[in-house]
């Protein structure tokens, strides 16, 4: 009886870049608000099953900036993270987490290629911020065009104790300019 309540209170979280742009690809999502650079973020990411009032923790997958402008000045680039809110069904109270419960941390760069100063929005896990607001996830402070950055962030999300089991999608959007 005590197992078959535990797993009655498991959640499934599920992540998309954007929902058109992963149903329609099925790969990778490239995408560009400054022209020659464009940054590329999984489609989709299964963060696992977590259980009801606690915290599930997994990494998104890896997220790439490309920097074809050269020597374009200035080359300085910022690249940006949101969340929605994770919603199970229809929504509503007891099937939502607020994207304010969703904490993300970049890490540092686990490939970059040209040089230039590339800075972390949060190197670490103790840098962790939520996603109620857009935050900076990776920056170019210096440095000419023609480089690329990767970083493989890690997703946090805190699990309310008065929501229903199920599972669980919201989109996490990652942009640069």
């Amino acid at each position: 009886m005590r197992l078959l309540a535990a797993l009655l209170g498991a959640i499934l979280i599920l992540v998309t870049a954007s929902p058109a742009d992963a149903a329609s690809t099925g790969r990778a999502v490239r995408l560009s608000r400054t022209v020659g650079v464009d940054i590329t973020v999984p489609t989709s990411a299964n963060l696992g099953a977590g259980f009801v009032g606690g915290a599930l923790t997994a990494q998104l997958g890896t997220v790439e900036v490309r920097d074809s402008r050269g020597q374009v000045n200035p080359n300085t680039w910022v690249a940006t993270v949101s969340a929605t809110a994770f919603v199970a069904g229809a929504g509503g109270p007891q099937r939502t987490i607020a994207n304010s419960r969703v904490s993300y941390w970049s890490g540092s760069a686990v490939r970059s290629t040209g040089g230039g100063t590339l800075v972390p929005g949060q190197p670490t896990s103790a840098q962790a911020a939520t996603l109620g607001v857009t935050r900076e996830a990776f920056r170019k402070t210096a440095g000419n065009g023609n480089n690329t950055v990767a970083w493989v962030p890690t997703i946090r999300v805190a699990i309310p104790s008065d929501i229903v089991a199920g599972t669980y999608r919201g989109t996490i959007v990652h942009s640069v300019a």
